[in-house]
């Protein structure tokens, strides 16, 4: 194990003008940066994403040797929401934010996330504002859209809407990528969402954004938990991502209000981690709470800091943007 960071010094005063960029591109804007907790009493229930968590043995609702479990945020959303649902207007924070997952050439378990939320904004005008954001530090071309169902017609001839588990079961096991693990999961599914976010992420990706950055707009609304659902077809969400140079920079959402809508996915979400044997999370009360008091029209995103400071400065390693990857810390 090395102490020494890996991060050199060049590129750590590179990574300092970024955030500086980032910081001019909203205050330009008149877009506040704020702050908020990285440790929370909630937690998120999606299916596909685990937060790390410890404990916490002075909370004054317990007995001094009985410990409350905290979660470290896997991004800044609820709290920012909570912002939003207190009277603040258009936000923005650069915010440390934790997953329990593998390290690998694009992830860190502990990584830099800027999120921000525009009051008004649906999320087509934010794609725009996002575009903006990747033109104005990288100097990329302008990107691509695409919807999810015409990306998926396109790719892999198939309409991700109106399909079956056996039709893509057959497409993957054409393109060689089928498994055991796989027929086993998605039998034990009631939607498609495990084989679609499979083929999306190992078929579909590496064909996408190679030039220049590429959105993927209004997924399945199964795959969009806090987003509204699309008044145009209501079999989707109005959830978007970007993807540039095979990497995926960005997730935003056109910000579901709905308060009984957002309990009702987050039980949903819960009853479909016991389906496949995950353990249940604990719903995050303060921000179904936020939602109960009011919650204006907004549309936000979170954007990867590192992946977007790497793309700036061409290496192929998060670590390289990073002063102590995990393997260091």
């Amino acid at each position: 194990m090395s102490w020494q960071t890996t991060l050199s010094w060049e590129n750590a005063k590179k990574r300092s003008k970024i955030l500086q960029q980032i910081r001019n591109f909203f205050s330009e804007r008149n877009v506040t940066e704020v702050e908020t907790p990285a440790l929370s009493q909630g937690t998120v229930t999606d299916v596909y994403l685990d937060a790390l968590s410890c404990e916490y043995n002075y909370d004054g609702d317990s007995l001094p040797d009985q410990a409350r479990c905290l979660y470290l945020q896997t991004s800044p959303e609820f709290h920012m929401k909570r912002l939003l649902a207190s009277g603040y207007g258009c936000i923005y924070q650069i915010a440390k934010a934790f997953r329990h997952e593998e390290m690998g050439r694009h992830h860190n378990p502990e990584f830099t996330m800027l999120e921000w939320y525009r009051v008004g904004f649906d999320h087509f005008k934010l794609m725009a504002e996002v575009e903006a954001l990747l033109i104005d530090i990288l100097g990329c071309a302008k990107p691509v859209y695409f919807s999810y169902q015409a990306i998926f017609e396109k790719v892999v001839a198939i309409d991700p809407l109106n399909t079956t588990q056996q039709a893509l079961l057959s497409l993957l096991e054409k393109k060689g990528k089928l498994s055991d693990w796989l027929i086993e999961d998605s039998q034990k599914d009631d939607d498609n969402d495990l084989l679609l976010q499979f083929i999306f992420s190992e078929i579909i990706e590496p064909t996408i954004g190679l030039t220049s950055p590429c959105f993927i707009y209004d997924f399945p609304r199964s795959q969009a938990s806090l987003a509204k659902i699309s008044t145009g077809d209501s079999r989707v969400a109005e959830r978007f991502e970007c993807y540039f140079k095979g990497v995926e920079i960005a997730n935003g959402f056109n910000e579901l209000t709905d308060v009984k809508q957002q309990q009702s996915r987050f039980e949903h979400d819960n009853l479909k981690r016991s389906t496949l044997a995950l353990d249940t999370k604990p719903i995050d009360k303060n921000f179904i709470a936020a939602l109960e008091q009011g919650f204006p029209n907004c549309a936000g995103v979170a954007l990867g800091v590192d992946r977007l400071v790497m793309l700036a400065l061409g290496v192929e390693d998060i670590a390289d943007v990073l002063s102590f990857p995990i393997s260091r810390a």
